[in-house]
């Protein structure tokens, strides 16, 4: 097995699991931050990769720039993302592998969390002028319901995602690692360290040592910015 969509949800299922285990509330607290932290990132390097084309910071831009598609594993295995538009203009998803990893992991909790803030805040690094909103989650509905407060989210989606912005999993999940290592570190300190530390040990166990020394290569990687 290598990076994909499960991996990158195991990540971020771990974090949640260990801080609110240590700091309860405070540590439920610093799981949305790196949530939100990360996702911000991603969101400007997207604008980045926008404003250097020359392109608005639109929705249409937003949808074209994003810097990932289903993996090949999730297409394989049925649980691909699944969405539709609907007449208000806003976009259903009734499949996310993301959701499928949570729930298998006994750890609906922390998808919820996480897919509460992720997309949002992703647009908000982009451009905090959209309007980005998440009304409803697979995990405590029968989809997601996402929507702009400023038109329709679906705008320009026709036209698919731009191949040189596409980054592979492997990046992705080294990226949410090292954002929530970052985060946990900063607010607990020592304490936080050995959170680090019980995720990057769960990861070795469960996916090999090959798999976790790649994560940390990416120690010294700028996330903040496009390449």
């Amino acid at each position: 097995m290598g990076f994909n969509e499960r991996v990158h949800a195991y990540i971020a299922a771990k974090y949640y699991t260990y801080l609110v285990e240590t700091f309860g509330e405070r540590g439920r607290l610093a799981f949305v931050h790196g949530t939100q932290y990360y996702a911000a990132q991603r969101g400007r390097r997207m604008a980045q990769r926008a404003i250097r084309d020359g392109a608005p910071l639109t929705q249409a831009s937003y949808n074209y720039y994003g810097e990932w598609v289903n993996t090949e594993e999730s297409r394989a295995e049925g649980i691909a993302n699944q969405s539709e538009k609907t007449p208000e203009g806003y976009t259903k998803i009734t499949r996310c592998p993301w959701h499928t990893q949570f729930v298998e992991m006994g750890c609906p909790e922390a998808g919820a969390e996480y897919c509460r803030h992720l997309d949002a805040s992703i647009s908000r690094g982009f451009n905090p002028y959209l309007g980005y909103v998440v009304d409803q989650t697979l995990h405590e509905a029968d989809c997601c319901i996402h929507r702009l407060t400023s038109g329709p989210i679906s705008e320009g989606s026709e036209r698919g995602k731009n191949p040189a912005g596409l980054k592979s999993f492997e990046y992705h999940c080294a990226h949410s690692f090292w954002a929530y290592h970052e985060v946990t570190a900063a607010i607990f300190q020592s304490e936080g360290e050995k959170v680090n530390q019980k995720v990057l040990e769960d990861f070795a166990r469960d996916y090999g040592r090959e798999m976790a020394d790649i994560l940390w290569s990416y120690w010294d990687v700028n996330f903040n910015v496009c390449d």
